[in-house]
């Protein structure tokens, strides 16, 4: 299984041609009776090797953090030891030399990333703690929250150097999500009024939702064609900038209190469409999966409340999953419908419609 980084790669290195590469990408699109741009293709899994490596990678790379943790301080005398971060991510580091700089196996890579950052900050944070005192942080908002800030800026530089090293399409977004975590927690540490708190936390994030948007939309507009690895690091952008959106949104609009009226599961209905739009028009389900649990549970109360009780989930469920497998079916011509009535320098920004007459 090759990937659309795999054939940029050949190009390259001049295996191949450009126009190859082209023809091959028309042909796997008429294949399957589906423009390839609408494919959102992302590199997870090559093979089952990909599995069996990162399998044994999770083993490793557990047994070595369990290693770190016998060694020095600990917090609360059997919390996190920094010795167990700092060995966890040094083998992640070591690893992702031949895995993923090497070899290219894109599972493991991931994992590899994942327990790098995780690792830094694990051991960024254990050791703030230890060094300040643990006793400064009890029942101390503002100083926790100060905590992870710090511990969240150093993820996040460890985080921008494995990207200089080794170019992991998810490397982006996970830095985006450390300095999204290090933004928060600043918010947090700066307001004093717990009752507040909640309602500023969340338009915060809705905030810089709308800012890893921009900035996925900003590497999508810079492949339209999604040839490239920059369509892979929007694709995880996007991945992250979802929830950010959504849950903000709803939670904000009062609807996952736990007492929507029917009214509020119709608005629940009425915002998934819009997002719908939205995702169509810029050719990412990313949207459309993070807010599946809202307008199901909206369906369900719906339902309910017509006295449908023992069919209710089922009922959601069958309308939700039709839909979805419905657009699925028809997403290129109801992605047209919405993008050709655009003006042309907004469709310049969004991914093309076909290759076939980009090329052209």
């Amino acid at each position: 299984m090759y990937s659309d980084t795999d054939i940029e790669a050949a190009v390259a290195a001049g295996v191949i041609s450009a126009d190859a590469a082209r023809s091959l990408r028309h042909y796997v699109a008429g294949q399957r009776a589906a423009p390839a741009v609408d494919e959102e293709h992302f590199r997870l899994i090559t093979g089952f090797n990909d599995i069996f490596v990162g399998i044994a990678a999770a083993i490793l790379l557990i047994a070595v953090a369990w290693i770190g943790q016998s060694f020095g301080p600990r917090i609360d005398g059997d919390g996190p030891s920094p010795f167990a971060g700092l060995f966890a991510a040094a083998t992640a580091w070591g690893l992702a030399e031949f895995f993923t700089r090497k070899r290219r196996m894109a599972l493991p890579s991931i994992l590899l990333l994942l327990a790098y950052t995780g690792g830094v900050l694990v051991t960024a944070l254990s050791t703030i703690v230890l060094a300040v005192g643990e006793p400064r942080f009890e029942n101390n908002q503002s100083a926790i929250m100060l905590a992870a800030a710090a511990s969240a800026a150093v993820a996040a530089g460890a985080t921008w150097f494995h990207w200089r090293r080794f170019r992991v399409p998810i490397t982006v977004a996970v830095g985006a999500a450390t300095l999204v975590g290090l933004l928060l927690a600043l918010v947090a540490s700066a307001v004093g009024n717990q009752n507040t708190l909640e309602n500023i936390i969340l338009s915060a994030a809705l905030l810089l939702g709308i800012g890893v948007f921009l900035f996925a939309m900003w590497w999508d507009g810079s492949d339209p064609r999604r040839e490239t690895k920059r369509a892979d690091v929007a694709f995880w952008l996007h991945l992250l900038a979802a929830p950010l959106l959504v849950h903000p949104i709803f939670s904000l609009l009062g609807l996952n209190d736990g007492n929507a009226s029917v009214g509020e599961g119709v608005l629940v209905l009425i915002v998934y469409a819009v997002l719908g739009v939205v995702a169509l028009a810029i050719d990412r389900r990313a949207l459309l999966v993070s807010a599946l649990a809202y307008v199901l549970w909206a369906l369900i109360d719906l339902f309910d409340r017509f006295d449908v009780v023992e069919l209710n989930f089922a009922l959601a469920a069958f309308v939700i999953g039709s839909a979805l497998l419905l657009l699925s079916a028809f997403w290129h011509s109801a992605r047209a419908a919405i993008v050709r009535p655009l003006p042309p320098g907004l469709q310049a920004r969004l991914p093309v419609l076909d290759r076939v007459a980009l090329a052209a």
